[in-house]
């Protein structure tokens, strides 16, 4: 089974730029993506054998959620815990008959920091959130978490270190999540491997120099590392200030 995910930064105009040319030729069974920043009716995709999931946020032109799924899921979840709503659009559950998916935009704490209560808030939850699931069911868990977890997974950790994505503080939540029975399914595979990232800015040559962020992830319980078969990223695949990353498990 090969799973995608993406941060597309507005999936419209990453359509312009071939997405769907990388959708087509990837041919993954489950393509989940982030940042789709429109709302119902802004766009027609026509991809056929799948089945389509979209969470829109409230606010236009604003975060946003999707999943593109060949199996059709036994149920569909659109918020943390117990609620089936979640303003911006930020999660889609789907329950498989041997997994649970979970597809996430965590939200950014912002340059000056401003929204880091609500992270930290918000990471309480998932948390909650994929152990309940874990309880259950194996979790496949992915998507732009926005947080590189350790000094390897960014070009310039210590000029970094307590800025947007790189606190103290969030990089501990995604420590105590991988201790609960998790696994950074890149780092099983890749473990002491420099220069992987999934983000990187727009100023002029910063991707072309590799000088990023490993913010995107997908994240497994632990019980289903025999099965996992690799996981990397993507970086010439262009679209996006994101690559794409891959999960190939068997299930």
């Amino acid at each position: 089974m090969k799973l995608i995910s993406w941060n597309v930064n507005g999936l419209r105009a990453c359509v312009r730029k071939g997405f769907l040319d990388y959708f087509h030729k990837v041919d993954a069974d489950i393509f989940c993506v982030q940042e789709i920043k429109l709302q119902a009716g802004q766009i027609d995709l026509d991809l056929e054998g799948y089945h389509q999931y979209w969470n829109y946020a409230e606010r236009k032109g604003y975060s946003g959620t999707a999943i593109f799924t060949k199996q059709k899921p036994e149920s569909v979840q659109y918020g943390l815990l117990d609620e089936n709503s979640e303003s911006e659009g930020r999660i889609i559950t789907l329950e498989f008959e041997e997994f649970y998916l979970v597809n996430v935009y965590t939200p950014n704490s912002q340059r000056d920091l401003a929204r880091l209560d609500f992270r930290l808030d918000w990471e309480d939850k998932i948390y909650e959130h994929l152990t309940r699931l874990d309880e259950k069911k194996p979790v496949i868990y992915c998507g732009d978490l926005n947080v590189a977890h350790q000094e390897i997974d960014i070009r310039n950790a210590k000029s970094n270190i307590g800025n947007s994505g790189f606190t103290y503080e969030e990089r501990e939540r995604m420590t105590e999540l991988l201790n609960a029975g998790f696994i950074d399914s890149l780092r099983y595979f890749h473990p002491d491997t420099e220069g992987i990232y999934t983000w990187w800015s727009y100023m002029k040559n910063v991707r072309a120099r590799n000088i990023g962020w490993r913010i995107d992830y997908f994240i497994v319980s632990e019980r289903l590392k025999d099965h996992l078969q690799d996981s990397v990223a993507h970086p010439d695949v262009m679209g996006s200030d994101h690559c794409p990353i891959q999960l190939t498990i068997n299930l």
